[in-house]
Protein backbone atom coordinates (compact mmCIF):
# COMPACT_ATOMS: atom_id res chain seq x y z
CA UNK A 1 0.00 0.00 0.00
CA UNK A 2 1.06 3.62 -0.47
CA UNK A 3 2.49 5.15 2.68
CA UNK A 4 3.24 8.74 3.64
CA UNK A 5 4.72 10.33 6.72
CA UNK A 6 2.15 11.99 8.93
CA UNK A 7 3.08 15.64 8.47
CA UNK A 8 1.58 18.84 7.15
CA UNK A 9 2.18 20.73 3.95
CA UNK A 10 1.24 24.24 2.87
CA UNK A 11 -0.13 24.78 -0.63
CA UNK A 12 -0.13 28.41 -1.73
CA UNK A 13 -2.19 29.67 -4.66
CA UNK A 14 0.54 28.77 -7.16
CA UNK A 15 0.10 25.15 -6.08
CA UNK A 16 -3.67 24.99 -5.70
CA UNK A 17 -3.99 26.57 -9.17
CA UNK A 18 -2.39 23.39 -10.56
CA UNK A 19 -4.54 21.08 -8.45
CA UNK A 20 -7.71 22.78 -9.67
CA UNK A 21 -6.45 22.52 -13.26
CA UNK A 22 -6.05 18.79 -12.66
CA UNK A 23 -9.62 18.55 -11.38
CA UNK A 24 -8.81 17.59 -7.77
CA UNK A 25 -9.01 20.99 -6.07
CA UNK A 26 -12.47 20.62 -4.55
CA UNK A 27 -11.77 17.04 -3.46
CA UNK A 28 -8.67 18.19 -1.61
CA UNK A 29 -10.42 21.26 -0.18
CA UNK A 30 -12.85 18.99 1.67
CA UNK A 31 -9.91 17.39 3.51
CA UNK A 32 -7.90 20.58 4.10
CA UNK A 33 -8.01 23.87 5.94
CA UNK A 34 -8.37 27.01 3.90
CA UNK A 35 -5.94 29.26 5.74
CA UNK A 36 -7.27 32.73 6.55
CA UNK A 37 -3.84 34.27 7.01
CA UNK A 38 -0.30 33.95 8.31
CA UNK A 39 1.24 35.69 11.29
CA UNK A 40 4.60 36.27 12.97
CA UNK A 41 4.87 35.76 16.74
CA UNK A 42 7.68 36.64 19.13
CA UNK A 43 9.10 33.50 20.72
CA UNK A 44 8.75 34.39 24.42
CA UNK A 45 6.07 37.08 24.67
CA UNK A 46 3.66 35.75 22.05
CA UNK A 47 3.23 39.23 20.54
CA UNK A 48 1.72 38.93 17.08
CA UNK A 49 2.21 40.67 13.72
CA UNK A 50 0.12 39.97 10.64
CA UNK A 51 2.24 38.58 7.82
CA UNK A 52 -0.48 38.58 5.17
CA UNK A 53 -4.18 37.81 4.73
CA UNK A 54 -5.29 34.69 2.88
CA UNK A 55 -8.77 33.12 2.67
CA UNK A 56 -10.91 35.28 0.35
CA UNK A 57 -7.92 37.60 -0.16
CA UNK A 58 -5.88 34.78 -1.72
CA UNK A 59 -8.68 34.00 -4.15
CA UNK A 60 -9.22 37.67 -4.98
CA UNK A 61 -5.52 38.44 -5.54
CA UNK A 62 -4.24 35.19 -7.04
CA UNK A 63 -7.36 33.39 -8.21
CA UNK A 64 -6.96 30.36 -5.93
CA UNK A 65 -7.00 29.48 -2.21
CA UNK A 66 -4.21 28.70 0.24
CA UNK A 67 -4.61 25.21 1.75
CA UNK A 68 -2.91 23.59 4.73
CA UNK A 69 -3.04 19.85 4.14
CA UNK A 70 -2.21 16.58 5.88
CA UNK A 71 0.32 14.90 3.58
CA UNK A 72 -1.42 11.48 3.59
CA UNK A 73 -4.64 13.22 2.46
CA UNK A 74 -2.83 14.94 -0.43
CA UNK A 75 -1.21 11.67 -1.49
CA UNK A 76 -4.55 9.85 -1.35
CA UNK A 77 -6.33 12.45 -3.50
CA UNK A 78 -3.56 12.38 -6.12
CA UNK A 79 -3.32 8.58 -6.15
CA UNK A 80 -7.07 8.22 -6.64
CA UNK A 81 -6.97 10.68 -9.53
CA UNK A 82 -4.14 8.75 -11.22
CA UNK A 83 -5.98 5.45 -10.82
CA UNK A 84 -9.14 6.92 -12.28
CA UNK A 85 -7.12 7.65 -15.43
CA UNK A 86 -5.25 4.33 -15.44
CA UNK A 87 -6.04 1.79 -12.70
CA UNK A 88 -2.69 -0.01 -12.90
CA UNK A 89 -0.48 3.08 -13.28
CA UNK A 90 0.95 2.90 -9.74
CA UNK A 91 3.17 -0.12 -9.12
CA UNK A 92 4.26 -0.85 -5.55
CA UNK A 93 7.13 -2.99 -4.29
CA UNK A 94 9.21 -2.00 -7.32
CA UNK A 95 12.49 -0.55 -6.05
CA UNK A 96 14.76 0.82 -8.74
CA UNK A 97 18.10 -0.96 -9.17
CA UNK A 98 19.34 1.00 -12.18
CA UNK A 99 18.52 2.00 -15.74
CA UNK A 100 19.87 2.18 -19.26
CA UNK A 101 18.88 4.51 -22.06
CA UNK A 102 19.50 4.96 -25.77
CA UNK A 103 18.01 7.06 -28.54
CA UNK A 104 14.85 4.95 -28.58
CA UNK A 105 13.90 4.73 -24.90
CA UNK A 106 14.78 3.85 -21.30
CA UNK A 107 14.97 0.43 -19.66
CA UNK A 108 14.38 0.58 -15.90
CA UNK A 109 15.79 -2.29 -13.85
CA UNK A 110 13.99 -3.28 -10.64
CA UNK A 111 15.20 -5.23 -7.63
CA UNK A 112 14.40 -8.88 -8.23
CA UNK A 113 15.42 -8.85 -11.86
CA UNK A 114 12.35 -7.40 -13.57
CA UNK A 115 12.60 -4.45 -15.96
CA UNK A 116 10.27 -1.88 -17.50
CA UNK A 117 10.54 -0.04 -20.82
CA UNK A 118 9.47 3.55 -21.40
CA UNK A 119 10.01 6.66 -23.47
CA UNK A 120 11.43 8.71 -20.59
CA UNK A 121 12.51 8.38 -16.95
CA UNK A 122 11.52 11.02 -14.39
CA UNK A 123 13.38 10.76 -11.08
CA UNK A 124 10.80 12.15 -8.65
CA UNK A 125 12.46 10.08 -5.94
CA UNK A 126 13.25 12.61 -3.26
CA UNK A 127 16.21 14.25 -1.63
CA UNK A 128 18.32 11.07 -1.65
CA UNK A 129 17.40 10.37 -5.29
CA UNK A 130 19.09 7.24 -6.73
CA UNK A 131 18.21 8.53 -10.20
CA UNK A 132 20.08 11.80 -9.57
CA UNK A 133 23.10 9.89 -8.31
CA UNK A 134 23.04 7.62 -11.35
CA UNK A 135 22.93 10.64 -13.67
CA UNK A 136 25.36 12.96 -11.90
CA UNK A 137 27.20 10.97 -9.22
CA UNK A 138 27.02 11.19 -5.42
CA UNK A 139 26.09 14.56 -3.97
CA UNK A 140 27.74 16.27 -1.02
CA UNK A 141 25.08 17.83 1.20
CA UNK A 142 26.24 20.47 3.65
CA UNK A 143 24.87 20.49 7.20
CA UNK A 144 23.19 23.80 8.05
CA UNK A 145 23.82 23.57 11.79
CA UNK A 146 20.07 23.26 12.38
CA UNK A 147 17.71 20.41 13.15
CA UNK A 148 13.96 20.27 12.71
CA UNK A 149 11.34 18.68 14.93
CA UNK A 150 7.88 17.69 13.70
CA UNK A 151 4.71 16.39 15.30
CA UNK A 152 0.94 16.19 14.83
CA UNK A 153 -1.52 16.90 17.64
CA UNK A 154 -5.33 16.47 17.76
CA UNK A 155 -6.77 19.96 18.07
CA UNK A 156 -8.81 19.12 21.18
CA UNK A 157 -5.57 18.51 23.11
CA UNK A 158 -4.46 22.13 22.66
CA UNK A 159 -5.70 25.27 24.45
CA UNK A 160 -8.92 26.46 22.83
CA UNK A 161 -7.53 29.83 21.76
CA UNK A 162 -5.01 28.07 19.47
CA UNK A 163 -7.73 26.54 17.28
CA UNK A 164 -7.59 29.19 14.55
CA UNK A 165 -7.28 28.76 10.79
CA UNK A 166 -4.03 30.67 10.49
CA UNK A 167 -0.42 29.73 10.00
CA UNK A 168 1.72 30.93 12.92
CA UNK A 169 5.47 31.46 12.62
CA UNK A 170 7.19 31.99 15.98
CA UNK A 171 10.64 33.57 15.55
CA UNK A 172 13.39 33.59 18.15
CA UNK A 173 17.14 33.73 18.73
CA UNK A 174 18.55 30.56 17.21
CA UNK A 175 15.24 28.91 16.36
CA UNK A 176 11.70 29.18 15.06
CA UNK A 177 8.41 27.25 15.16
CA UNK A 178 5.66 26.98 12.57
CA UNK A 179 2.22 25.53 13.27
CA UNK A 180 -1.00 25.41 11.28
CA UNK A 181 -4.27 23.41 11.26
CA UNK A 182 -4.94 20.35 9.10
CA UNK A 183 -7.85 18.09 8.11
CA UNK A 184 -10.65 20.62 8.49
CA UNK A 185 -9.25 21.78 11.83
CA UNK A 186 -9.08 18.35 13.48
CA UNK A 187 -5.28 18.36 13.71
CA UNK A 188 -2.47 20.86 14.27
CA UNK A 189 0.91 20.47 12.59
CA UNK A 190 4.10 21.43 14.46
CA UNK A 191 7.55 22.10 13.00
CA UNK A 192 10.27 23.46 15.27
CA UNK A 193 13.73 24.36 13.96
CA UNK A 194 16.69 24.91 16.25
CA UNK A 195 20.40 25.60 15.80
CA UNK A 196 22.11 22.44 17.02
CA UNK A 197 25.21 20.67 15.72
CA UNK A 198 24.94 17.27 17.40
CA UNK A 199 22.38 15.56 15.12
CA UNK A 200 23.17 15.01 11.45
CA UNK A 201 20.76 12.31 10.28
CA UNK A 202 18.73 13.51 7.29
CA UNK A 203 15.66 11.32 7.77
CA UNK A 204 11.99 12.06 8.43
CA UNK A 205 11.52 8.81 10.39
CA UNK A 206 14.03 9.30 13.24
CA UNK A 207 12.24 9.51 16.56
CA UNK A 208 13.20 11.88 19.32
CA UNK A 209 11.75 12.23 22.80
CA UNK A 210 9.34 14.76 24.21
CA UNK A 211 11.87 15.57 26.94
CA UNK A 212 14.54 16.43 24.37
CA UNK A 213 12.09 18.54 22.38
CA UNK A 214 10.93 20.32 25.53
CA UNK A 215 14.52 21.06 26.50
CA UNK A 216 15.25 22.49 23.04
CA UNK A 217 12.42 25.01 23.35
CA UNK A 218 12.71 25.76 27.05
CA UNK A 219 11.80 29.38 27.77
CA UNK A 220 9.47 29.73 24.80
CA UNK A 221 5.88 30.94 25.26
CA UNK A 222 3.29 28.94 27.22
CA UNK A 223 1.44 28.09 24.00
CA UNK A 224 4.57 26.35 22.72
CA UNK A 225 4.98 24.47 26.00
CA UNK A 226 1.38 23.27 25.76
CA UNK A 227 2.01 22.16 22.19
CA UNK A 228 5.17 20.24 23.08
CA UNK A 229 3.41 18.54 25.99
CA UNK A 230 0.68 17.33 23.63
CA UNK A 231 3.01 15.73 21.06
CA UNK A 232 3.11 12.00 21.72
CA UNK A 233 5.86 11.05 19.25
CA UNK A 234 8.17 13.82 18.01
CA UNK A 235 10.46 13.21 15.03
CA UNK A 236 13.66 15.06 14.21
CA UNK A 237 15.86 15.45 11.17
CA UNK A 238 19.00 17.34 10.26
CA UNK A 239 18.59 20.12 7.71
CA UNK A 240 21.03 19.88 4.81
CA UNK A 241 21.59 22.09 1.77
CA UNK A 242 22.73 21.07 -1.68
CA UNK A 243 23.97 23.48 -4.34
CA UNK A 244 21.58 23.85 -7.30
CA UNK A 245 22.35 21.41 -10.10
CA UNK A 246 23.76 22.88 -13.30
CA UNK A 247 21.55 20.49 -15.25
CA UNK A 248 18.69 18.09 -14.49
CA UNK A 249 18.40 16.09 -17.69
CA UNK A 250 20.54 13.61 -19.60
CA UNK A 251 19.01 12.28 -22.79
CA UNK A 252 15.68 10.74 -21.89
CA UNK A 253 16.09 11.02 -18.10
CA UNK A 254 15.33 14.02 -15.88
CA UNK A 255 14.58 14.96 -12.27
CA UNK A 256 11.61 16.52 -10.47
CA UNK A 257 10.93 18.00 -7.05
CA UNK A 258 13.41 17.43 -4.22
CA UNK A 259 15.49 15.17 -6.44
CA UNK A 260 16.29 18.22 -8.58
CA UNK A 261 16.14 21.14 -6.13
CA UNK A 262 15.83 20.22 -2.45
CA UNK A 263 15.32 23.26 -0.26
CA UNK A 264 15.00 24.22 3.37
CA UNK A 265 11.39 24.34 4.62
CA UNK A 266 11.47 28.09 5.28
CA UNK A 267 9.29 29.42 2.43
CA UNK A 268 6.60 26.71 2.57
CA UNK A 269 7.20 26.05 -1.13
CA UNK A 270 8.98 22.69 -1.36
CA UNK A 271 5.89 20.62 -2.15
CA UNK A 272 4.47 23.34 -4.38
CA UNK A 273 7.64 23.44 -6.48
CA UNK A 274 7.24 19.71 -7.16
CA UNK A 275 3.58 20.25 -8.12
CA UNK A 276 4.57 23.05 -10.50
CA UNK A 277 7.37 20.86 -11.92
CA UNK A 278 4.94 18.05 -12.66
CA UNK A 279 2.47 20.23 -14.53
CA UNK A 280 5.12 21.99 -16.61
CA UNK A 281 6.77 18.66 -17.41
CA UNK A 282 3.44 17.21 -18.55
CA UNK A 283 2.86 20.21 -20.83
CA UNK A 284 6.33 19.82 -22.32
CA UNK A 285 5.91 16.11 -22.98
CA UNK A 286 2.51 16.75 -24.53
CA UNK A 287 3.83 19.38 -26.94
CA UNK A 288 7.35 18.14 -27.69
CA UNK A 289 9.11 14.86 -28.35
CA UNK A 290 11.55 13.35 -25.84
CA UNK A 291 14.28 14.51 -25.16
CA UNK A 292 13.44 18.05 -26.38
CA UNK A 293 10.50 18.12 -24.01
CA UNK A 294 12.78 17.36 -21.06
CA UNK A 295 15.15 20.16 -22.05
CA UNK A 296 12.30 22.67 -22.36
CA UNK A 297 10.94 21.57 -18.98
CA UNK A 298 14.33 22.07 -17.37
CA UNK A 299 14.81 25.50 -18.94
CA UNK A 300 11.33 26.58 -17.88
CA UNK A 301 11.86 25.54 -14.27
CA UNK A 302 15.52 25.90 -13.37
CA UNK A 303 15.69 29.64 -12.59
CA UNK A 304 12.42 29.71 -10.64
CA UNK A 305 13.41 26.79 -8.45
CA UNK A 306 16.92 28.19 -7.93
CA UNK A 307 15.43 31.44 -6.69
CA UNK A 308 13.12 29.55 -4.35
CA UNK A 309 15.99 27.48 -2.94
CA UNK A 310 17.95 30.67 -2.25
CA UNK A 311 14.93 32.45 -0.77
CA UNK A 312 14.31 29.57 1.61
CA UNK A 313 17.93 29.57 2.79
CA UNK A 314 17.88 33.35 3.32
CA UNK A 315 15.10 33.01 5.86
CA UNK A 316 17.38 31.25 8.37
CA UNK A 317 18.87 34.55 9.52
CA UNK A 318 15.49 36.24 9.37
CA UNK A 319 13.78 33.61 11.56
CA UNK A 320 16.69 33.01 13.97
CA UNK A 321 18.19 36.47 14.37
CA UNK A 322 19.93 37.16 17.68
CA UNK A 323 18.20 40.54 17.92
CA UNK A 324 15.07 38.58 18.83
CA UNK A 325 16.53 37.75 22.25
CA UNK A 326 15.77 41.30 23.44
CA UNK A 327 12.06 42.23 23.36
CA UNK A 328 12.57 45.83 22.24
CA UNK A 329 15.21 44.98 19.63
CA UNK A 330 13.09 42.01 18.56
CA UNK A 331 10.04 44.20 17.95
CA UNK A 332 12.11 46.61 15.87
CA UNK A 333 13.58 43.73 13.88
CA UNK A 334 10.14 42.24 13.13
CA UNK A 335 8.69 45.64 12.21
CA UNK A 336 11.52 46.09 9.72
CA UNK A 337 11.84 42.58 8.25
CA UNK A 338 8.11 41.97 7.90
CA UNK A 339 7.09 45.39 6.65
CA UNK A 340 4.51 45.07 3.88
CA UNK A 341 6.91 45.95 1.07
CA UNK A 342 9.48 43.36 2.16
CA UNK A 343 6.81 40.70 2.51
CA UNK A 344 5.57 41.48 -0.99
CA UNK A 345 9.09 41.16 -2.39
CA UNK A 346 9.47 37.71 -0.83
CA UNK A 347 6.08 36.23 -1.73
CA UNK A 348 4.27 37.96 -4.60
CA UNK A 349 6.48 36.44 -7.32
CA UNK A 350 5.88 33.00 -5.81
CA UNK A 351 2.10 33.17 -5.51
CA UNK A 352 1.42 34.78 -8.91
CA UNK A 353 3.26 32.16 -10.97
CA UNK A 354 1.01 30.13 -13.30
CA UNK A 355 2.38 26.72 -14.24
CA UNK A 356 -0.56 26.17 -16.58
CA UNK A 357 0.40 29.03 -18.92
CA UNK A 358 4.09 29.81 -18.35
CA UNK A 359 6.08 29.92 -21.58
CA UNK A 360 7.77 26.64 -22.47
Amino acid sequence: MLKEVGAGVQLAANGTRVLYALGVGEELKALSCEAQGKEIRLWNTGETWKLFDLGPVSIERYGFPYFTVYRPDLLDVLARAVRREKPDAIRLGAEVAGFQQDSNGVKLHLDGGKSLDGDALVGADGVHSPVRQALFGPDQPEFTGTIAWRGIVPMERLPGHMARRVGSNWVGPGGHIVHYPLRAGQLMNFVGVLERGDWRIESWSSRGTREELKNDFSGWHADIQAFVDAIEVPYKWALMVRPPLERWSVGRATLLGDAAHSMLPFLAQGAVMAIEDGYVLARCLKDFAVPEGLQRYEMARRERTRRTVEGSAANIQRFHNRALADPEAGREFIDREWASQRVAERYEWLFRYDATTVKL
